[in-house]
């Protein structure tokens, strides 16, 4: 034996030793391999996805080997972005010189990367495209997991697999149409989240788990006759659960259940509690089955009974009543204690634990007629077959007043034995009674702490009915024999993920058929195992005090339902061969009907949806629609269906029409398809895709026509002919052309298309916006001289000197650059405009042709004179100011009305010049003989006069209408014509709130900045020579009929302008056609739905003008520096709407605010209808609508009010002499609340000398006759009038605060305007009835919410859940 066993030792020894060498030989092969892959080179390659719109912006990334084959390629590429290899193909995507044509990577080629032409070092690009027309197959998922809830693979973020999100999570990329399509590996079939109703799709689903209820709901069959079935509940309810047993998809909706609850679409973003929605869910079904068999289905299933009971200790007298439940209520933890119950069987005993009344709490006894200590309890008579227990975890926190969750740990066993608390007998006592006791009706009863008993059949048995009917023995055999049969198992926990402000559920279900859990997370269904349902017992690290579960885990069980275990009673699921006949019949239908969305899909799916363009033949607009087409179609099939998507039956025949290839952004035609009339739209397209990276263009010809061959590799060239004699640029001629050809060959070509001589071509190359490259290397290609797959090109074949002249300063070079910069604008010029005089009078006799006004008006080299300088005008101004308001009032009348003049003088939008007011007769036939003058020098008289300058200060209604530019401001400038430095905005507190303490400061800084930052400059430059005449613009005009609906007299220029020209210079070239001088009229640009804007800016350009922009001209001056547009509102403290808008105003710099009010008095009168005089009337600062500083007389526009572009005051009528004189004084606004009579009192201002709370006080006192010591005051809140509802204001507001002093915390009032409420406080306040109150409330929500003030604060209200038995519900405001 030993021999034979040495010798069996020998080969074993041997194996073990060649083993051991050949694992080194192969480890030492590796090491050489990698060693070798260290040195050789390494090829970079960037992958493109095109063949989704999701991927096409993504990249993958390989780092290979050069000596890497091709086939290893492939599978590392299939490997990483998750394709079948051989699903695919990738094609080179380096450079622009890639064509259609081009063959896609051998796959099958043993070459290596670096032999097949990929280059180390550098950025490979590919694109990965799809293979014969048919998208890559996506790589299965791996078998054998026990999760399958992983979705069809997208590239992205992947999603969160059994992880629960808040209930806005199905918004997120971890769901995706396509996941809903195939079925879950688990057999079950999951529900969409149609926004928040993860709630009800836990319920509904635990519901289709019950085989009692599903089997009982499919005995039920729905009788259209008596009913929609659109808005039966058990119906709807009927096919989504047959959809859950039958359909292929992943997941289903759950819309049509939803609708027969009467819910609309915003239901679906409410949140609701799932215990909530089973009560109310409960309640719809029994409504909807009364008289039927499954009408007492709810009470058998989930109903059980309790007794709440009272008993005197000292008699044994019993009182009780008898409650129905359809689930329990477990509190987590009991109020003010540290620790929570450990499990929800110590939860259940504590909810039986009856408690002591004794103390003040004794119990009246109606045995012994007095009070008596007594035991207050439930106990459990009768637990239901479905048992359903509710942890409460939901709570209020007393400190923060805010709702929290408790999420402390509370376990549930998989099996509940529930004999431990049904009631056996009664507890020994003298004598045991019942009576009807109010009792019952105490905090600890189960009825009122969510018990329902809504769904109660014992009617008879109510307080006062007495039980003991039988004897005791056999009612404790009775329990007994029940008790023995109260195991329970556990089959669904809805678990909740979140806060109290919400989170999202889903629920953790075991089947009866194979006893294996699962989580059904809406639309997926994994399975799961028992430590899964461990997980969510809740529960936290330390002890943070009573709440300190508000910081545990927000994922935890909280809702339990348990079936009890009776195999006499627990049903199986039916099977299909057991349906009722009704049932068999809706499978059938649901299951056509999802076959017919199944091809619908497939149909979906193979169709190529594809812009598709067209210029139409006879219109020549090019029109835009969406081809649909099945990519089996062929492309012949494809014309005819394009041809009549854009309806050309009438304007070209069917074989005059063909499908190209083009490319809308750049306006290229990329290639056509002659011979291929027969081959699939799909391979055509290079398959089906959401998004194509081109369109198709269905082009047209004339019937003697014939179709130019477009080829891949191509450039498409746009040729215009310039005419050096005439000036002009002729419409493009499209020329295509090749990258490689030199600047020679494509000269050739030009000259065949044209019929021009190539040999003194010279052809320039629009690469961009005014980059204009003449190509005068005739050997070089297109391609270096920067021609892409569209261009522009611009030639010229005179033989003039201009060949000769360096380009720059040629003919050809300015006149192209013209051409770049010039713009089509379409000017809409007033109406009954004076400008046929003015045109006569000043360009006629330049012109010396009458007839031919076009050619007068084509150039106009400069403005209509030399005119005054404005900066000089108001130089020569400013220092007349301080002594104007003096002469002013000595002129009296007759100087208001001289100012008023020029008022009317311009045009009214609403009501044009022929409504002007008689009162500027005069002004009207002074500018009448202005325009009449035949010497246009003399139009400076227009602005010579000092009496000119201060009366263009006023302005008409016109100004109403302009709305305020976002980038406009205005000019200021010192009295030296210098610019000041300023900050970027308006100080709030500036003069008008920090004046307090600054009184007497001196002059302050001005609100603008230097003057390239200014709103409105001088038309003139400091020469005073016309900005317009320094350089020469091109302008050119001639009339044009608008189709818009103008009415009669309105007149248009289409107007090709140089977008160099300044404002200013485009004005001046307007002014004939206006026929008023450029500072007489205002220029608006009209935006899109018609807002207008006025142009302020005169010396900057119309760069930011494109063409067909259109222009409106109104009559009005324009503002001048130093000037500002306002807006001028009325304030009325004492009515409804305090803030009315009178008109617009212009306002100077160095004006004092007297002058002003002075200049406003005609303008009230004629376009307000206010009579007033100087001193009747004050203006005040306007923020807002909130009413601010009183500006008084003397202050100065800023020196002592800052001011600024489209500034608004408010004008404030006086009833009696202005009491503010000084910048030291308080202005404030006092309403007495009357609390006896729940009113307020009108406004009454009160002027305060100082910031003393006393002396406020003596003044309330004064005006009310409340006695000093009672007065109380509060200052209101928010914007002015500050409403504030009567029901509130007397406890709501701050009243008397402890200062003395107004402008320190927490009154702040350092600023005209605050409103102050006073009260005296020996006043009571009124009792009101409840019909009062609410008769009040109505009455004051009705006020306050006209005025727009809220009545009072409250957070968002939780809308209550409800199911509409009959249709969605009215719109009742009042319902919350």
């Amino acid at each position: 034996m030993v021999p034979s066993e040495e010798n069996q030792l020998v080969p074993k020894e041997d194996m073990f030793w060649s083993c051991r060498q050949s694992i080194f030989a192969e480890m030492k092969k590796k090491f050489a391999q990698v060693e070798s892959a260290a040195e050789e080179p390494r090829v970079l390659c960037i992958i493109q996805d095109t063949t989704n719109s999701k991927t096409v912006n993504e990249r993958v990334t390989l780092n290979l080997p050069a000596s890497t084959p091709l086939k290893r390629l492939f599978e590392d590429v299939a490997s990483k972005v998750g394709y079948v290899n051989g699903t695919f193909d990738l094609m080179w995507g380096n450079g622009d010189n890639v064509t259609d044509t081009q063959t896609p990577i051998d796959q099958k080629s043993d070459k290596t990367i670096l032999d097949a032409g990929f280059e180390p070092g550098k950025k490979n690009f590919l694109h990965l495209t799809d293979k014969d027309g048919e998208q890559p197959h996506i790589m299965p998922e791996e078998s054998g997991t026990t999760d399958d809830s992983v979705q069809d693979r997208f590239i992205g973020p992947l999603p969160r697999e059994g992880s629960v999100g808040c209930t806005n999570d199905y918004v997120s990329q971890s769901y995706s149409y396509s996941s809903v399509l195939s079925k879950s590996e688990t057999g079950y079939v999951g529900l969409v989240n149609q926004a928040m109703t993860c709630y009800l799709n836990s319920l509904l689903q635990t519901l289709f788990m019950t085989p009692e209820f599903r089997n009982a709901l499919y005995k039920w069959e729905f009788e259209e006759s008596e009913e929609d079935p659109v808005m039966s509940i058990p119906y709807q309810l009927q096919r989504l659960f047959v959809l859950l047993q039958t359909s292929k998809k992943r997941a289903i909706e759950t819309t049509d259940v939803t609708r027969s609850f009467g819910w609309d679409s915003s239901e679906a973003w409410q949140q609701h509690d799932v215990q909530e929605l089973c009560r109310v869910m409960f309640d719809a079904l029994e409504q909807k089955w009364k008289q039927t068999e499954q009408a007492d289905l709810i009470n058998q299933l989930y109903q059980g009974k309790l007794k709440d009971y009272v008993r005197c200790l000292e008699c044994g007298y019993e009182g009780w009543r008898i409650d129905t439940y359809l689930d329990i209520p477990l509190v987590i933890r009991p109020y003010g204690s540290n620790q929570a119950f450990a499990s929800v069987e110590e939860a259940l005993h504590a909810f039986i634990q009856p408690e002591i009344l004794d103390g003040p709490n004794q119990y009246f006894c109606e045995r012994c007629k007095k009070k008596c200590d007594a035991r207050k309890g439930l106990r459990f008579l009768h637990f239901p077959y479905l048992l359903t227990l509710q942890l409460k975890r939901f709570d209020f926190d007393y400190t923060t007043m805010h709702r929290i969750k408790l999420n402390d740990r509370m376990t549930f066993p998989e099996e509940l034995d529930m004999s431990v608390f049904i009631d056996v007998e009664d507890e020994k006592s003298p004598q045991t009674e019942s009576c009807t006791d109010s009792g019952a009706e105490n905090e600890g009863s189960c009825h009122s702490d969510q018990m329902s008993n809504d769904f109660s059949n014992d009617d008879g048995v109510d307080e006062g009915i007495c039980l003991e009917s039988n004897s005791a023995a056999e009612r404790i055999s009775k329990a007994g024999s029940e008790k023995s049969s109260l195991l329970y198992e556990l089959f669904s926990v809805m678990v909740h993920s979140g806060s109290a402000a919400g989170g999202h559920y889903y629920a953790c279900i075991k089947s009866f058929s194979d006893d294996q859990w699962y989580s059904f997370n809406d639309q997926h269904v994994s399975k799961i195992t028992q430590e899964d349902i461990k997980k969510t017992y809740g529960g936290s690290s330390g002890s943070r005090g009573y709440y300190s579960s508000a910081f545990a885990s927000s994922t935890n069980a909280y809702m339990l339902i348990y079936r009890l275990k009776d195999p006499m009673r627990n049903a199986k699921f039916l099977e299909a061969q057991e349906y009722p006949e009704h049932i068999k019949q809706l499978v059938q239908k649901e299951r056509e009907l999802e076959e017919q969305e199944k091809r619908q899909r497939e149909i979906e799916r193979n169709t190529c949806k594809i812009k598709l363009f067209c210029m139409h033949p006879a219109k020549q607009i090019m029109m835009e629609n969406k081809l649909e087409v099945h990519k089996d179609r062929t492309l012949k099939e494809a014309v005819e269906i394009a041809y009549k998507l854009m309806d050309l039956e009438e304007a070209v025949p069917l074989d005059c029409c063909r499908l190209v290839k083009y490319d809308e952004f750049h306006d290229y035609l990329e290639r056509s398809y002659e011979g291929e009339e027969d081959t699939p739209m799909g391979l055509l397209l290079g398959g089906v895709k959401s998004t194509y990276m081109f369109d198709l263009l269905l082009e047209t010809r004339r019937p003697d026509q014939i179709f130019q061959c477009y080829k891949p590799g191509e450039v498409m060239v746009k040729v215009h002919v310039v005419d050096l004699k005439t000036e002009s640029v002729a419409s493009p001629i499209s020329v295509r052309a090749y990258l490689n050809q030199t600047v020679s060959e494509f000269k050739q070509l030009i000259s065949k298309a044209t019929h021009l001589p190539a040999e003194t071509m010279r052809v320039v190359l629009e690469r961009c916006y005014n980059d204009l490259r003449l190509l005068n290397v005739s050997s070089k290609t297109l391609k270096a001289e920067g021609f892409f797959r569209s261009n522009k090109v611009f030639i010229e074949s005179s033989e003039s000197l201009d060949h000769h002249v360096a380009y720059t300063d040629s003919h050809l070079w300015k006149l192209l650059d013209r051409h770049a910069n010039t713009i089509r604008l379409y000017v809409s010029l007033p109406e009954q405009s004076p400008g046929s005089q003015f045109r006569r009078a000043v360009y006629l006799k330049s012109s010396g042709d009458s007839g031919n006004l076009d050619e007068a008006c084509e150039r106009v080299k400069g403005p209509v004179g030399n005119m005054k300088s404005v900066e000089a005008i108001l130089e020569e101004s400013t220092e007349k100011l301080k002594s104007l308001s003096l002469q002013q009032q000595q002129e009296g009348d007759n100087g208001d009305s001289s100012k008023s003049t020029e008022a009317s003088d311009f045009e009214n939008i609403e009501s044009p010049l022929n409504e002007i007011d008689s009162s500027a007769s005069a002004e009207n036939r002074e500018l009448e003989n202005q325009i009449q003058i035949s010497d246009p020098e003399n139009l400076q008289s227009e602005e010579r006069s000092d009496s000119d300058v201060n009366n263009d200060r006023s302005t008409s209604s016109v100004d109403s209408d302009i709305l305020s530019s976002s980038h406009s401001s205005d000019t200021l400038c010192n009295v030296d014509n210098a610019p000041l430095p300023l900050a970027n905005g308006l100080d709030s507190h500036s003069i008008t709130s920090s004046r307090r303490s600054k009184a007497n400061q001196g002059k302050k800084e001005t609100w603008d900045t230097a003057e390239e930052d200014s709103g409105t400059d001088s038309e003139y430059d400091e020469s005073g020579k016309s900005r317009g005449e320094a350089q020469y613009m091109y302008f050119k005009s001639e009339p044009y009929t608008s189709d818009e609906g103008s009415g009669e007299g309105q007149k248009w220029l289409m107007v090709h302008v140089d977008k160099r020209i300044t404002l200013s210079a485009f004005k001046q070239h307007l002014e004939p056609f206006v026929g008023v001088p450029s500072s007489h009229f205002k220029v608006f640009r009209v935006y899109a739905s018609n807002q207008e804007f006025e142009s302020v800016r005169l010396n900057e350009t119309l760069s930011s003008f494109s063409d067909d922009n259109k222009i409106t001209i109104r009559l009005g001056r324009a503002l001048k520096k130093g000037e500002y547009r306002v807006k001028v509102y009325q304030l009325l403290v004492n009515e409804p709407e305090p803030c009315k808008f009178l008109l617009d105003a212009v306002f100077a710099k160095g004006m004092t605010v007297r002058q002003s009010k002075e200049e406003l008095l005609p303008q009230l009168r004629e376009q307000c209808g206010l009579d007033l005089t100087i001193d009747r009337f004050r203006l005040r600062k306007k923020t807002w609508k909130n009413p601010g500083t009183v500006f008084l007389d003397y202050h100065i526009y800023e020196e002592d009010i800052n001011i600024s572009s489209n500034w608004e005051v408010f004008l404030e009528i006086l009833e009696g002499v202005e009491k503010m004189k000084s910048m030291s004084q308080l202005a404030v606004l006092s309403r007495r609340w009357r609390p006896s009579e729940m009113k307020l009192d009108s406004f009454q201002e009160v002027v305060l000398e100082s910031s003393s709370v006393e002396e406020l006080k003596e003044k309330l006192s004064e005006i009310s006759g409340i006695p000093l010591e009672n007065i109380e005051f509060a200052k209101g809140r928010g914007t002015f009038p500050c409403d504030i509802s009567i029901l509130e204001i007397h406890q709501d507001l701050d009243w008397n605060p402890k200062v003395s002093t107004l402008n320190v915390w927490p009154l702040y009032i350092c600023d005209d305007g605050a409103v102050i409420f006073y009260r005296d406080k020996t006043e009571e306040l009124m009792e009101l009835t409840d019909e009062q109150r609410n008769e009040l409330m109505k009455k004051e929500s009705s006020r306050l919410q006209k005025t727009g003030h809220r009545v009072t604060y409250s957070p968002r209200k939780e809308k209550a859940l409800k199911i509409y038995l009959d249709g969605a519900p009215n719109k009742d405001l009042t319902q919350d």
